[in-house]
Parts: structure tokens; C-alpha cells; sequence
């Protein structure tokens, strides 16, 4: 439909056309009704670069000011708000890297990568218990045995992951303490009761892929509205948290309640991991379909391997993790161990290098939206 150029820009640069291209929007205001960004942008006549950063990151990518817009290509003014603002994140997640030098991880995150990594580790896990006790390993065990755990005790695989989930944890929380103050907010303005709870109810319901007030849905992949972008990443994100639940329900029964796993396929953990699988089979599968469709202009093209080889990652973990279940007794469950492992292990490496990281962002940013509002504009009094 359009023919607007996606060519590489320094960080200077994307920040010198992206202060171009909000003045424009200020000036028009056409889409003021569209999502938070608009209101928020409308509260400012110049914008810093931490601006542009924050107004990137509050940006859901729904495409419909795109296709709104009066000034979109090919006018002169080359006007592409969801690309643009698209690269702004993408330079979001580099900068506030930790440690620093992994920010260029983001380069790199393509489908490829992930699966390799992910193979990689698998086959790491595989040829540990192929070569060191063949026998063990690929022979059936039952769950009176232990399944899974007969191969790797509970204690080594929970000190593998415990020690890995440790150094995600903190990286997200460093990206998180460099962000937050360089918006020029207090750090325990974060933490306010109603500007906390509304950022939450947002990104959890995912209000701003509604389509505005009428709440029709994103234009998204086509012109045509529709609400299936928002119902494919409830699948993934509250999938996601159900398979969440399911491990800490786990931990729980193991630690306080002395039940060990496996645990029964009518078991809590069990029931919750299943519907949390399913969500991350539906989800991912459902966001990748979307992706293949959707309009070329709102897509940074340098960040389509990082977006895709999360949903990648995501669904194959949920594939792997409900073949793992359908086969623990089996004489194959060895082979997928190892295979659900590295991918496990993959996401979990990537997590503060990849895609996950824009949930955290994008919360910060709904966040300070939602103080924002609550602060008079010079002259004008607060929403």
C-alpha cells in the first residue's frame, strides 16, 4: 500500500526522525483517540530522547494511525508512526541492556539463532546421558521411579534453573532501574498505588490493542479491524503464566508439602502446566500466522528474527513439555528431556536479549502513563 523506506539509522539518527515525525503528530492530532501514545504525546511541544524512548515503548504497534494518517507515505512527510516507533523499542531493549556489550545480542536474536542454541544445549543433555550410562538412559521408568528425575535429579535440574532464572531476574531488574530514572522519574513513584494498578490492568488486558474508544480491534494484519492480534497474545502471555503456575504450585508441593514429582495427570501442577501448554501451542502458532500476513509497512524489518524466534521458542518448549508428559514412562522420555531442556534453557538465556524483554518495558511505560496523567500540563489542568 505504501512505499515507505526502511533504511538502517543510527541511534542519532532514529532519534532526530522520530522528534521529526511526533512534531507532525502533535500538530494533527487526528489520532488522539486511537491509544495512550497520542494523549501522551499531546502533553509535550518538544521531545527529548527520553521521550521518544517512552513514547516508543508505549506504542502497542496496532497499525491503525498508519493507515489513518493523512501524511503517511507517500507524502513528503513519510509519516510511519508503528514503524518508527517499532525501531525506537528496538533501540530501548540495546540501551538498557546488562550487562551492556549483550545488548547487541538484539542484533543477532533471529529464528536461527534461537534454534540453534536450543539444539544445541539438547544435544549437550543428550549426549551426557547417551554416553555416560546408555543403559539408564534410555530405558523406561516409571513414575514410582521417578520419571524424568530418575535421569536428573530434582536438586541438580532445580540448581541449574534456580541459578540461570537468578541471572534473568537481575538483568530484567537492571534494565528496569536504568530505565525507569532516565524518564526523570522517581523510583518510588513506580511503586504508587493507582498508577501502578492501572499500568497493570492495561498490559494485562491489553487495552490498547483494543482499536481506541470504539473498540473495534487493530488494523491489524490488514486495514481490516479485528480483535485477533489481542486474543492470540492472551493465549501466549496467560499460557505463559499458567505453565508459571504450574511450577510454582510444583515447588510448593515439593518443598512445604513433602510430594515429591511426578506428580498424577489429575494433579494441580499437572492440570495447570497442560492448559498453559495448550495456551502456548494456540498462542505462539496463532502471532507466527499473523506475522506472515501482516502489512510490511508497520514492521521493523531488523527486529522480525528477534520477534519470531521467541514465538518459536515458546511454542516448541509447549510441544516438547506435553510430549515430555505424554512419553515419561517411556524408553524415549531421555531423548525428549534433552529436547524440551534446551529449549527451556534457550529461553531462558535469551529472555533479557529477545523479545520477552518488551513486556517489561512496555509495563514501565503504561506505568508512567498513567502518572503522567494524574500531573497538570502547564496551563492545562490533569485529565
Amino acid at each position: 500500500m505504501f512505499a515507505a523506506e526502511d533504511k538502517p539509522m543510527s541511534l542519532d539518527e532514529l532519534i532526530e526522525d522520530a522528534q521529526r515525525v511526533l512534531r507532525v503528530c502533535n500538530a494533527c492530532r487526528y489520532c488522539e483517540g486511537y491509544c495512550a501514545v497520542f494523549p501522551a504525546l499531546a502533553r509535550r511541544l518538544e521531545f527529548t530522547e527520553n521521550d521518544v524512548l517512552y513514547l516508543g515503548n508505549l506504542c502497542h504497534n496496532c497499525g491503525s494511525c498508519l493507515y489513518a494518517c493523512q501524511f503517511a507515505p507517500p507524502h513528503e512527510f513519510q509519516v510511519n508512526f508503528p514503524r518508527l516507533m517499532a525501531k525506537v523499542r528496538g533501540e530501548t531493549y540495546r540501551k538498557y541492556a546488562w550487562p551492556g556489550f549483550l545488548g547487541k545480542l538484539y542484533d543477532k536474536n533471529a529464528v536461527a539463532l534461537s534454534l540453534i542454541t536450543a539444539f544445541s544445549i539438547a544435544l549437550l543433555f543428550w549426549l551426557a546421558g547417551a554416553i555416560s550410562n546408555p543403559e539408564r538412559f534410555f530405558a523406561a521408568h516409571s513414575d514410582a521411579q521417578g520419571s524424568f528425575y530418575a535421569l536428573i535429579p530434582h536438586n541438580v535440574m532445580a540448581g541449574v534453573f534456580g541459578g540461570v532464572s537468578l541471572f534473568v531476574a537481575f538483568a530484567l531488574l537492571m534494565g528496569f532501574i536504568r530505565f525507569w530514572p532516565y524518564m526523570g522519574e522517581e523510583l518510588a513513584d513506580f511503586f504508587k498505588a493507582g498508577p501502578l494498578a492501572e499500568g497493570v490492568h492495561d498490559a494485562m488486558t491489553l487495552k490498547n490493542l483494543g482499536g481506541g474508544v470504539e473498540g473495534e480491534g487493530c488494523t491489524y494484519p490488514t486495514e481490516q479491524k479485528s480483535l485477533i492480534r489481542k486474543i492470540f497474545h492472551h493465549f501466549t502471555f496467560y499460557g505463559f503464566m499458567l505453565c508459571f503456575a504450574a511450577t510454582s504450585v510444583a515447588t510448593l508441593y515439593h518443598y512445604v508439602l513433602k510430594q515429591p514429582a511426578p506428580y498424577p495427570v489429575t494433579s494441580l501442577p499437572v492440570l495447570l502446566g497442560i492448559a498453559g501448554g495448550i495456551g502456548l501451542l494456540i498462542g505462539p502458532a496463532g502471532l507466527l500466522w499473523i506475522k506472515s500476513q501482516r502489512d510490511p509497512e508497520l514492521v521493523a524489518k531488523d527486529q522480525t528474527g528477534m520477534d519470531a524466534g521467541f514465538l518459536v521458542l515458546l511454542f516448541m518448549i509447549s510441544l516438547t513439555g506435553l510430549g515430555l508428559l505424554a512419553f515419561r514412562e517411556h524408553a524415549s522420555m531421555g531423548t525428549w528431556l534433552a529436547i524440551h531442556l534446551g529449549f527451556v534453557l534457550a529461553l531462558f538465556l535469551t529472555m533479557p536479549y529477545g523479545k520477552f524483554v518488551h513486556g517489561l518495558y512496555r509495563l514501565t511505560a503504561l506505568v508512567r502513563y498513567h502518572l503522567e496523567r494524574r500531573r497538570p500540563v502547564p496551563g492545562i489542568a490533569a485529565e
